[in-house]
């Protein structure tokens, strides 16, 4: 089973965010499917993706996908320092599989990770220059 990412883009914000769902598409084989909480963050509910993601104790240790809506939970709660760990962790992760973005595209999780990452660090440093 695999993953899919939802790539939206926030105008206002001038910034990607990356959800990633937990519908199966493609095949991978070295974690097993789980929750990544992708209707939780999808509804605004953090702090609900992160319990939920959180349950799944080890997988989540070592999924990208876990790791980066782990990660895109504590950016919406503000956690920038905590987001950027997550990201971190998802890019380092020995596991590695390709994401399908909503346009279609697949992506490597890696590069997905990057993705976000770049894309909240631009966040703060649009920020503090405002």
């Amino acid at each position: 089973m695999a993953v899919t990412v939802l790539l939206a883009t926030a105008l206002l914000a001038n910034a990607a965010t990356l959800s990633v769902a937990d519908t199966p598409t493609r095949e991978w084989s070295d974690v097993t499917h789980q929750e990544v909480a992708f209707e939780e963050l999808t509804a605004g509910q953090p702090e609900a993706a992160i319990a939920k993601i959180e349950a799944n104790g080890g997988v989540a240790s070592r999924d990208p996908a876990a790791l980066i809506n782990l990660g895109n939970a504590h950016a919406r709660l503000g956690r920038t320092e905590k987001a950027l760990e997550y990201y971190s962790a998802a890019i380092a992760s020995d596991v590695r599989y390709d994401l399908e973005l909503a346009d279609g595209r697949w992506l490597d999780s890696r590069q997905a990770a990057r993705m976000a990452r770049d894309s909240l660090l631009k966040r703060g440093a649009q920020a503090l220059r405002q």
